[in-house]
């Protein structure tokens, strides 16, 4: 793009403020600051626009019910888990990882998946994720290939650590990198924000940027080619998640479903996560913020929560479901923030208080297009811990407590004791399970 295209697409989206400084820039600072402009697209800007206009709308949940939600045992479980191995023998199943945040909450200078988090070798939580899928290629002799969804942030330093941890085992062919896309601030009256006279302030659009970002990519075209039917998601801060799990996979695959969802119970009523709720034949996830007192605190005869489960963000999305839901915009949430720009007189200026905003897309909003939707419960000490504070809940020392149960149950069930206070650490491609223990025998590293 060169200035005059630029000024002429600006002067048309009403956005001419763009290039006030430009001739107080050097050439670099030009070049970016255009490379910036040819990024936008007018039908983007005009979208953000038209959100502004309209504003944050919060549905009415009041007459919300809370949806079946499976429990799976028994003969159920049988023929779930037969059935999502038969699709992972088959080589239909993809892992999709939502990747594109920082550590910078966790004070570390970096993508969060390179974040270390093994108990004994201080493994990034990539590792995790990557050597399971590994664990399940092995088990099941097919391909899962893994889509990772980036930012512009952290793109090239996550390409990095699978780069030097030789991709921690699996075949680079099979592992796709691609970013979300990012949006321009605005204030109020629909200007986009300047954080310096040659850049524009951008931030990712959400996770729901992922159906976007996946058909930009070349992503889900990729999928088609390979044959793939059903696509887990999970989120990077969770290693405890059971990628591709056989019994989800397979519930997921006999109900026909097009978007499935992995629940967890509350730890406590007004517990901050989405809330599946049924609207007639249709679903929609609920905003803990959007829930009434009486809703939250809701019971059923027997004392339980009625709105009990809560969203972790594990789901199984069919992927024929995620191609049409591509071709079609997604609604914006606005959040009104403190946003650092570069006034009339150029100079930088830091709010006290919030002054424009941001957008993001949900993931969850797809929801209700859904023509089928499956639920399915599962225990949040197997499968959910993430890391998401430095101290205190959901911190790193949860999670390495929660990961060491997790292994210490298995080998329990294999009959093997553990010396009270004994640190352990369990390569996911050596053992995925209880099952895995018993038949390859033990090989614990220990301090």
């Amino acid at each position: 793009m060169n200035y005059t295209s630029a000024e002429k697409m600006l002067k048309k989206c009403s956005q001419e403020h763009v290039l006030a400084y430009w001739k107080k820039l050097g050439k670099k600072s030009q070049e970016a600051l255009l490379a910036q402009i040819g990024k936008i697209e007018p039908e983007s800007l005009a979208y953000c626009r038209a959100a502004l206009e309209k504003g944050s709308e919060v549905p009415d949940s009041s007459k919300g019910k809370a949806p079946k939600v499976a429990v799976l045992k028994g003969k159920k479980l049988v023929e779930a888990v037969l059935a999502g191995e038969k699709e992972l023998k088959a080589g239909r199943v993809a892992a999709l990882l939502v990747a594109g945040g920082q550590g910078s909450r966790l004070g570390y200078d970096g993508p969060k998946g390179c974040y270390s988090i093994g108990p004994l070798t201080d493994a990034p939580l990539f590792y995790f994720h990557a050597r399971k899928i590994l664990a399940r290629q092995i088990r099941y002799g097919k391909t899962i290939p893994f889509y990772i969804m980036t930012s512009e942030a952290n793109n090239a330093a996550t390409v990095k650590c699978f780069e030097e941890n030789g991709y921690f085992g699996l075949d680079k062919k099979d592992v796709f990198f691609f970013t979300q896309g990012m949006w321009p601030g605005m204030t109020k009256d629909g200007k986009i924000l300047m954080d310096a006279k040659d850049h524009i302030f951008m931030s990712p659009d959400g996770h729901g940027g992922l159906l976007a970002a996946l058909k930009k990519s070349g992503a889900l075209a990729d999928m088609k080619k390979r044959g793939i039917k059903s696509v887990f998601f999970f989120q990077v801060d969770n290693p405890l998640v059971e990628i591709a799990d056989p019994a989800f996979v397979g519930y997921h695959v006999l109900n026909k479903s097009e978007y499935s969802l992995k629940l967890c119970a509350k730890r406590d009523p007004k517990e901050k996560v989405g809330v599946p709720m049924q609207f007639g034949k249709s679903f929609r996830m609920v905003e803990y913020t959007e829930m009434t007192d009486e809703q939250c605190n809701r019971k059923n005869k027997d004392g339980s929560l009625y709105f009990l489960y809560g969203s972790p963000a594990i789901h199984v999305f069919d992927r024929a479901f995620l191609e049409r839901e591509a071709a079609v915009p997604m609604p914006l949430h606005l959040a009104f923030k403190k946003i650092p720009f570069v006034d009339a007189k150029g100079r930088l200026v830091k709010p006290l208080e919030p002054n424009a905003y941001k957008f993001e897309k949900f993931i969850f909003d797809i929801l209700p297009k859904a023509r089928t939707a499956a639920f399915l419960a599962f225990n949040q000490k197997d499968e959910f811990s993430p890391v998401k504070n430095a101290e205190g809940g959901d911190s790193p020392a949860t999670c390495k407590a929660d990961m060491q149960a997790k292994w210490r149950k298995w080998l329990g069930e294999a009959g093997v004791m553990l010396p009270e206070g004994m640190q352990i650490e369990i390569d996911p491609a050596y053992a995925i399970d209880a099952a895995d223990i018993k038949a390859k025998g033990i090989c614990l590293g220990a301090e």
